[in-house]
């Protein structure tokens, strides 16, 4: 069982990272709102904590790796996956907001949140809550909104392009720097899609 990888990181794609150890390159897939605060740049050295696990298929069984900054990120993956119906790549998708909010919003009750979540329907958020609430109260103290302040309370979709962005390499003040160009330019951009065009066309304009 592969509980932890340290190397060095190749590439960032998305909902995973290619990690180099002893000269072999692994897949990591990594939930978004992780992903988001690995901020080692492509190059340097990364640790992650793992999840190890066959996925059973029609030619057989397949590992895969999913990745996390510490075991309290781990430990909630558990009990998220404990879930009836969500399986660890179900999972690795769905997280894409701070575990933190998550949790909150289990221990609420909140389904209009929890269907927020890709993947996550009305009856699959039901069932998340009759499950884990009040079980998961303690992952709403980890520190995991830094990206969140930092942008400044920009809505989701402006956050989506950022990662994206640092997904590309750029640096986050540059990206952030794009993003308010575009949206000087044209203020009228209301979703991810609009914004990504808008950026591209600017970079080729110069």
């Amino acid at each position: 069982m592969i509980t932890k990888i340290s190397g060095q990181l190749i590439e960032k794609k998305n909902n995973s990272v290619i990690i180099e150890v002893g000269g072999l390159g692994y897949e990591v897939l990594v939930p978004n709102s992780i992903l988001q605060r690995v901020d080692a740049p492509v190059g340097n050295r990364v640790e992650l904590m793992t999840y190890h696990y066959i996925q059973i298929g029609p030619g057989g069984g397949s590992p895969y790796l999913v990745g996390f900054l510490n075991e309290v990120e781990k430990d909630f993956f558990l009990q998220f996956i404990k879930v009836s119906g969500i399986g660890p790549r179900a999972a690795v998708k769905a997280l894409n907001k701070p575990i933190s909010d998550i949790s909150d919003a289990i221990d609420r009750g909140d389904l209009q949140y929890l269907k927020s979540l890709p993947g996550i329907g009305l009856q699959r958020a039901k069932e998340i809550v009759a499950k884990l609430q009040g079980k998961v109260g303690r992952f709403g103290l980890i520190q995991d909104k830094c990206d969140r302040e930092e942008t400044r309370g920009v809505p989701d979709w402006q956050e989506e392009v950022l990662a994206v962005l640092m997904q590309l390499q750029y640096k986050k003040p540059e990206a952030m720097a794009m993003i308010d160009k575009a949206l000087q330019r044209c203020p009228q951009i209301s979703d991810a899609e609009q914004l990504i065009n808008e950026i591209y066309k600017q970079r080729n304009d110069h």
